[in-house]
């Protein structure tokens, strides 16, 4: 199970100059692709003794603060970066020969910015967040939908359901990005945008 990589190089020059502006450039990239769920991305947290995890959410949102994810802040993730407030983000774009690798420290997002996109989501999805207890085990899929049934009848059609106190978003702020494009014969190019000093430097990194 191999395949080579030609579709395409990435050099120094072809970088914008700053990491948000060549993810734009490539997310963009990547829709135009038609890849299925082209936001769907790996996020890795760590435990505060180092057991790792990952799972993929999507991202909901990304700016020059940071790459944004939303999420039950009771679930093994978001305890994880309470007590460890670092994560990795990767963006597995394999069709085109493509990666990002995203690295930094994790925040909250302000409770409005979670409440304005709370108000975007599906009535469903909505319902299905006070519904999830997201990481606990569960005695059975009836336990689950009976939880929603519940809710449909707590919060009927027609009526605002709130946000959840224990749900919200978390910003990724990196202190590194970098752009992964697939080469032929495993030389990959791999260019790695790292702050310094209130600056990004650009590094290329050995495949």
């Amino acid at each position: 199970m191999r395949r080579d990589y030609a579709l395409a190089g990435l050099s120094e020059q072809d970088l914008a100059g700053d990491p948000y502006a060549q993810f734009a450039r490539w997310f963009d990239d990547a829709v135009r692709a038609g890849l299925p769920e082209p936001n769907a991305v790996v996020l890795a947290t760590a435990a505060p003794d180092g057991q790792p995890s990952g799972r993929t959410v999507l991202l909901k949102a990304y700016d020059a603060r940071g790459f944004v994810v939303f999420t039950n802040h009771r679930s093994r993730k978001g305890r994880e970066v309470e007590a460890n407030p670092r994560a990795s983000l990767v963006f597995p774009w394999f069709p085109v020969e493509r990666q990002v690798v995203v690295v930094g420290a994790v925040e909250h997002v302000a409770r409005e910015e979670t409440e304005a996109y709370f108000r975007t989501r599906p009535r469903g999805s909505q319902l299905g967040a006070w519904a999830s207890e997201q990481s606990a085990v569960v005695a059975s899929r009836a336990v689950l939908e009976e939880r929603y049934a519940e809710l449909e009848r707590r919060f009927p059609e027609g009526e605002p359901v709130p946000v959840p106190p224990h749900w919200g978003g978390l910003r990724v702020v990196p202190a590194t990005v970098e752009f992964w494009q697939g080469r032929s014969s495993r030389l990959h190019d791999r260019l790695r945008y790292r702050r310094d000093a209130g600056a990004w430097v650009v590094e290329r990194l050995a495949p």
